[in-house]
């Protein structure tokens, strides 16, 4: 007892108190620990391990491909192609040390020696090569932080293997992409339009057909490694992309490409400001070439941010709306082509002058002699009781200021005032196709009533649509209405073939029959005046087995008179159409209206 008295008083025993209390303490930390550890592995320990396997997986986008725009004929427009962004990992390339291909199959060399550079620099020589960049940008671009850097984009797969085989998995690696190609350069470049950084369609036939061409992206997901490479056999849950579909146009390419080729010629030849033709089938309201003068690019800058001149320029379109004044007339019951009319040079009305473009002696013409004629004053003697409201009704029967219902984007659709809204001179001047505005599509289509026997039919520029899956949706026709009877269309046609017969010699179509109308309009200049001209000529060919429309229009082009101008370029567009599609040539013309009394 004295003994443990002693202990437990003194210096002893303030040591034994103290030896305890540590000793309790470090019993309880240890129980604690031990606590702790059985919640970690076996209580928590499946959340830990999930929240580690969560850490390391990743869900990545897999990109569909948009789908192809096609001509007519399957020739390829534009296309997407497989492409690859190359990815770094800035991190992961700082610690990099090549592998000597004397010690291991997975090496890295270069020109078949061992690199003695390490890090960024060393993955920078591996790389500069593939990716035709100098190597000190490429290091450059891999010496900063974090694990993530584009080092290039739009990479072909062949260069992207190439990539693989340097053995740099989770230094460098390529996340697949696509690439917008078009094959043709400038054919059709602002009417293609183009796409933006993230494949959507901007501007053109690609906005157009967006939603179709845009196919359903796809995803993986999987394990990654300490630089973000996949681990092998990781993968937990996948959807595949669905490809966007294919948009085949009614377009044929090799008549969109010669039929701009005329037209760059003709812009040279007559020094014009610009011109525009467009060819449409009769029976079906197909187009098969929209084309103008603009030299642009498909896919450009300049083709996402500009409307082709084809679709957006409108005009006046001169002579040629007397074609529409005339079916009105006959359809009315107001004359026939055979009528007879005496038809001065000039004519005054309700204090108005107006007079023919050129000077003549009084005519003794037909209806159908003052249209091949092109006398404005003619046509105005023979529309006396021809009401504004009539002549309203007709125009746009024919379409004129109507949207075409191609949809196609920048489409101006033009200008036609109301009847009551028409002064004095105006109501006169629609009757010659002056006061009021089209664009070639809507003159093509109007002019395409009477090649269809007086019925409108609905223009079409997609064809059709193909899946990713190949299943092919027709584009659906539109409505057709009746404009005008089949006999006053065979009229108009008649007298329309009379005045081809007037252009023969500039713009005749060997072995064939056509039927025209040319047009000459004054529209403002750059200066706000009426400084500029406006050459039209619009076609039906042949005329005994109508096949094709054909409208040229020219701006400001030496020569003035559309049948003297944009004739002669119809005439070659004429010509390669009846060769490209085997026409068979026309049989003699017999039963021509006279013009003349």
């Amino acid at each position: 007892m004295k003994r443990l008295k002693f202990l437990r008083s003194g210096k002893h025993g303030q040591l034994f108190n103290r030896t305890l209390a540590v000793g309790v303490v470090l019993a309880l930390m240890a129980v604690a620990c031990f606590g702790q550890l059985i919640n970690v592995q076996i209580i928590q320990g499946t959340e830990y391990a999930q929240a580690a396997t969560d850490s390391r997986t990743l869900t990545v986008t897999v990109s569909a491909k948009r789908g192809k725009i096609t001509d007519v004929n399957g020739v390829v427009l534009a296309q997407s192609v497989e492409r690859y962004t190359i990815i770094g990992n800035p991190t992961a390339a700082q610690e990099f040390t090549p592998t000597s291909c004397s010690k291991s199959s997975t090496c890295q060399s270069l020109d078949g020696k061992d690199l003695t550079t390490t890090g960024a620099a060393a993955v920078a020589q591996l790389l500069a090569p593939l990716l035709d960049m100098d190597a000190t940008t490429i290091g450059g671009m891999l010496s900063g932080t974090g694990q993530y850097v584009v080092l290039a984009k739009d990479v072909t797969p062949e260069v992207k293997r190439k990539i693989d085989d340097l053995n740099l998995g989770g230094i460098v690696y390529g996340e697949l992409s696509n690439e917008r190609l078009y094959s043709n350069g400038t054919l059709m470049g602002a009417l293609l339009g183009g796409v933006d950084a993230d494949g959507n369609g901007v501007a053109g036939l690609e906005q157009l057909e967006n939603s179709v061409l845009t196919g359903t992206d796809g995803y993986e997901t999987y394990q990654q490694g300490l630089y973000g490479e996949e681990i092998p056999g990781t993968l937990t849950d996948s959807k595949a992309a669905v490809d966007g579909s294919d948009v085949t146009l009614t377009i044929d390419r090799d008549v969109q490409w010669r039929v701009e080729q005329i037209l760059q010629n003709a812009k040279t030849t007559y020094n014009a400001a610009w011109g525009i033709a467009v060819v449409q089938d009769v029976e079906t309201g197909e187009i098969r070439a929209l084309a103008d003068t603009d030299s642009i690019e498909a896919g450009s800058d300049d083709a996402k941010l500009n409307v082709a001149k084809s679709v957006s320029e409108t005009f006046e379109p001169g002579s040629i709306g007397k074609v529409f004044t005339m079916s009105g007339l006959i359809q009315e019951g107001l004359h026939k082509m055979s009528d007879k009319f005496t038809v001065p040079n000039t004519l005054t009305l309700d204090g108005q002058t107006y007079k023919d473009a050129e000077e003549h002696a009084t005519g003794q013409w037909t209806l159908a002699g003052i249209l091949e004629q092109s006398s404005n004053v003619g046509t105005i003697l023979a529309s006396s009781d021809y009401t504004d409201e009539e002549r309203y009704e007709y125009l746009t029967k024919f379409g004129i200021g109507q949207k075409s219902g191609l949809e196609l984007p920048g489409e101006s659709q033009g200008v036609l005032g109301t009847a009551d809204s028409w002064d004095g001179r105006t109501r006169n001047t629609i009757l010659f196709g002056q006061g009021y505005s089209t664009n070639a599509l809507q003159l093509t289509n109007a002019i395409a009533v009477i090649a269809n026997g007086g019925v409108k039919t609905s223009q079409k520029i997609v064809k059709s649509t193909t899946s990713a899956d190949g299943h092919v949706t027709e584009t659906a026709s539109g409505s057709s209405t009746r404009v005008v009877d089949e006999d006053t269309a065979k009229q108009v046609m008649n007298a329309m073939e009379s005045v081809a017969e007037h252009y023969e010699k500039f713009a005749g179509v060997t072995g064939y029959r056509v039927a025209a109308k040319s047009g000459t309009a004054e529209v403002a200049g750059s200066d706000g005046t009426l400084s500029s001209i406006i050459s039209d000529y619009t076609a039906i060919i042949p005329a005994d087995n109508p096949k094709f429309v054909v409208t040229v229009v020219l701006k400001d082009p030496e020569g003035s008179y559309g049948g003297l101008t944009a004739g002669p370029v119809f005439a070659e567009i004429g010509t390669f159409l009846m060769q490209k599609y085997s026409v068979p040539t026309s049989s003699k013309r017999t039963d021509a209206i006279p013009t003349e009394w």
